[in-house]
């Protein structure tokens, strides 16, 4: 008799029911694994991204934008400073800065509060709330 080698059906069962648990491992951690690379995205943005154009808008105008003002001067001319104003300091697609990761404005606050003689640029982070442990800043 010719003797035929092949899977029995115990081993087609055990490879399944590993790929079912490494499967399940992989969908079950996925939240944790992009929840960290949208914190990433906000630190970034608040640490670096902006800090070049706030640099190139307080040469220009001697200091950084108030807190009324907002980053929105980063783009558009404070009404009282248009003469020395030479912007848009921001590179922005649709003429406005883009939100966080979670849908929210970026918040600015100048004179700071967490940064003296700085500014506060921040995140509210991922439950939204300002003042929370979660905000994500440039502190």
């Amino acid at each position: 008799m010719k003797s035929r080698s092949a899977f029995t059906l115990l081993e087609i069962l055990v490879t399944l029911a590993i790929i079912g648990l490494l499967a399940g491992l992989a969908i079950s951690n996925s939240d944790k694994i992009f929840g960290q690379s949208q914190e990433a995205v906000a630190r970034i943005f608040v640490r670096d991204s902006l800090k070049t154009s706030l640099t190139r808008y307080r040469i220009d105008l001697g200091d950084y934008p108030t807190t009324a003002e907002g980053l929105n001067a980063l783009l558009v001319a404070p009404a009282n400073k248009a003469d020395r104003w030479r912007g848009p300091y921001a590179d922005v697609t649709g003429g406005k800065l883009p939100a966080d990761p979670w849908g929210e404005a970026y918040r600015f606050r100048y004179p700071g509060t967490k940064n003296k003689g700085g500014y506060d640029l921040y995140s509210v982070g991922p439950d939204k709330t300002d003042g929370t442990e979660d905000d994500i800043g440039n502190w």
